[in-house]
């Protein structure tokens, strides 16, 4: 079975290393792995595995470490926040932009579905390049929306080596510059940007970006 932790720890170096080695002895596989300081110099790391045989015995294998503080068994960050769009651009845009996602998420949510909306207002080409660039690293993003005035140069080849790694839906406004020529949807209005967006990623909704006859509105 399938099992997300997260595991309170002593901050202190070696401390992955023992917990991924007990881990590693009930052949489990780990496809995700997050971990940070808390304020109390306590690590904590959220791990979520495959392949679990005995839970039980992971959970008293792993108690048994002095290095850990404590255990809790949850659901994955798939289950709770699902499928994740990103937003980045200029400040107005973006906020235009994520009105119309988050209205239209919740719609689809409701009825089971979990799509969240994550903002970014950035200036600079060479700083929205590399946001761009950093997407592949984020787990769960199913759709990026550029939202500004202007985008291109280092942008749109960012957004060309992204299409080629990630399998995901990338929208940007109507604007000057050559991202418009490389992303799959155009759109004119922010908010309907966010809108097609969910739309676009939504297993309840019935649209296929693919069957458009031309890909600017």
């Amino acid at each position: 079975m399938n099992v997300a932790l997260t595991i309170k720890t002593l901050e202190k170096s070696g401390v992955l290393d023992e917990i991924t080695a007990i881990i590693s002895s009930h052949n489990v596989n780990i496809n995700y792995v997050h971990l940070f300081i808390e304020n109390n110099n306590t690590g904590s790391i959220n791990l979520e595995l495959d392949n679990v045989i005995d839970l039980k015995k992971l959970i008293d294998d792993l108690n048994y470490s002095n290095l850990i503080k404590d255990i809790q068994i949850h659901g994955s960050v798939n289950d709770i926040y699902g499928k994740r769009i990103i937003i980045f651009g200029g400040g107005a845009q973006v906020s235009q932009v994520a009105m119309g996602a988050i209205t239209e998420a919740d719609r689809h949510n409701i009825r089971g579905e979990r799509i969240s909306v994550d903002t970014t207002p950035l200036v600079g080409e060479n700083e929205i390049a590399e946001a761009v660039d950093a997407v592949s690293c984020l787990p769960r993003v199913s759709a990026l929306v550029l939202a500004g005035s202007l985008m291109g140069g280092a942008i749109s080849e960012a957004v060309k080596k992204l299409k080629e790694d990630q399998d995901l839906v990338i929208i940007s406004l109507n604007m000057p510059g050559g991202v418009t020529e490389v992303v799959d949807l155009v759109v004119t209005d922010p908010i309907q940007a966010g809108v097609m967006a969910v739309m676009a990623i939504s297993d309840t909704a019935v649209f296929d970006i693919n069957k458009l006859k031309n890909n600017t509105f």
